[in-house]
């Protein structure tokens, strides 16, 4: 019997820029035609808010599709495969957010609670009109608004709307508990089984990680975990980690003058030469090249995504959305 072709994911890996609550991708870059040239799922290491202002499509949510049009929100969790097929020109703007370390500041003395929230915001991907969810569209778009405007104290005034933005998505979810549909489904139950090892490898990339421990994580035995493993992430355990250090790398050489032994070593890997080979392997060139690149300073790296293919080909960096899309 022909064994099921497996379905293609693609792993999209963004970094909130240090000392803020979001990272938003808004403006004219994200004009456009979506889920035709590439038509396969992928999935992003943050919480994904995206606002249509104006199109119309479907969004595929893991094994669902729902249909979207203008002024509609879309929230997605952390490692949630999903795609946008749109039927014209469609505006989109995205933004994206780490809900743990959020939450933790707005619970800091009760995990608990914080493991219920958490939960809770991760349970389930939804799709919203802002007719039906008046106060959660205004969130967004005034978050959209002051990351436009940069007006004084707006770094403090995204994070508080982003964290009224989990409050009130937490009362719509909870809400919504007893429909049983759009819950949870990752649309690969190979994704969901590994889950816990990509928080694992986020929460411990600069000590030694091995693969077997990633396994017990997951609660696999170490042969069937590295099977899921690269049927849900195209790539290798091992490569998964060196790529989440490579990315740490690139924070640390963007934003700090530390030394390149120090950003080794804060990025995990136990020598220079180790970050060398894997910087060179993953974006095609050297940390030292990288750091003397005026144009990756400009970028601030919000407009990098690092993508995952099947197999050891190299893992591509695209300059920007708006190269992507000519290319």
């Amino acid at each position: 019997m022909a064994r099921k072709k497996r379905e293609q994911l693609e792993f999209r890996f963004y970094e909130i820029p240090m000392g803020e609550a979001v990272l938003g991708l808004t403006g004219e870059s994200w004009i456009g035609t979506y889920g035709h040239a590439d038509i396969c799922k992928h999935f992003h290491n943050l919480f994904e808010i995206g606002y249509c202002h104006k199109g119309f499509g479907l969004l595929g949510l893991g094994e669902k599709e729902a249909v979207y049009e203008d002024n509609t929100i879309s929230a997605i969790p952390a490692n949630y495969p999903h795609i946008t097929i749109s039927e014209g020109i469609d505006k989109w703007e995205f933004l994206f957010i780490d809900p743990e370390e959020l939450i933790r500041e707005m619970y800091p003395e009760n995990p608990k609670r914080q493991g219920e929230v958490l939960q809770t915001i991760n349970k389930r991907a939804d799709l919203f009109h802002a007719k039906e969810q008046p106060e959660l569209a205004a969130i967004v778009r005034k978050i959209l608004r002051e990351l436009l405007m940069k007006k004084p104290y707006y770094h403090e005034t995204v994070k508080y709307l982003a964290k009224l933005y989990l409050l009130e998505l937490l009362r719509v979810q909870e809400e919504r508990e007893s429909e049983s549909s759009w819950t949870l489904g990752y649309g690969t139950p190979s994704l969901a089984q590994v889950m816990p090892a990509l928080k694992y490898v986020e929460d411990n990339y600069t000590g030694e990680i091995k693969v077997s421990e990633l396994a017990k994580e997951c609660r696999l035995s170490e042969p069937h975990f590295r099977r899921l493993f690269e049927d849900s992430m195209s790539m290798t355990p091992t490569d998964y980690i060196n790529l989440i250090r490579v990315r740490k790398g690139c924070k640390l050489l963007n934003k700090t003058d530390k030394d390149m032994e120090t950003v080794a070593s804060e990025s995990g890997f136990a020598s220079v030469s180790a970050f060398t080979r894997n910087f060179r392997k993953f974006l095609n060139t050297t940390p030292y090249q990288w750091k003397l690149d005026k144009d990756n300073y400009r970028s601030n790296l919000r407009r990098y995504r690092i993508s995952a293919q099947k197999g050891k080909e190299a893992l591509n960096l695209y300059l920007d959305h708006n190269k992507e899309q000519a290319e």
